[in-house]
């Protein structure tokens, strides 16, 4: 084996670094994957970066989060309920008023994702040039070679 190659996705003897990505990327059924898979996913995030601003109900939350349906809403909340982020309180009146909040590890969630939020807002100029220059050069190989990536082996077989 090579000097510096490691064994398996998952070695990690000799590094100082004890987080390991990997961890949550390799194993099926692992919870960790499953509950970034949650908080990742853009409903998710909507729902608990308006909540963190107030208790709203589901009306309001629909209004806001520009695209969700009624039912992805609804399943977005649902599991955010399960997994103790979010907070739902049913009012016994007629209609039934139903509101949601930010449970205060909720508010934990908000507050790394706002890091990331600031992160993108940093780095956005550095981020628009690099996708710039990536498309400049993919458009560059376009031009040049008359057509995008070829299947394995086209050129093979048109040199016959």
């Amino acid at each position: 084996m090579e000097e510096g190659t490691s064994k398996s996705a998952s070695y990690s003897e000799g590094t100082e670094d004890p987080y390991d990505a990997c961890q949550w990327d390799v194993r099926e059924g692992c919870e960790v994957r499953q509950i970034l898979d949650r908080i990742a996913d853009k409903w998710s995030l909507l729902v608990v970066a308006l909540l963190a601003s107030r208790r709203m109900r589901f009306t309001e939350l629909l209004r806001e989060v520009d695209g969700v349906s009624q039912r992805m809403l609804t399943v977005t909340l649902r599991q955010l309920e399960r997994d103790g982020l979010v907070e739902r309180t049913v009012y016994p009146v007629v209609p039934p008023r139903v509101e949601y909040e930010l449970t205060s590890l909720g508010v934990t969630l908000h507050s790394a994702v706002q890091s990331l939020v600031v992160w993108t807002e940093t780095h956005q100029v550095e981020i628009a040039s690099a996708r710039a220059a990536y498309d400049r050069a993919q458009q560059a190989l376009e031009s040049d070679h008359g057509r995008t990536d070829p299947a394995p082996g086209a050129g093979a077989r048109r040199a016959r």
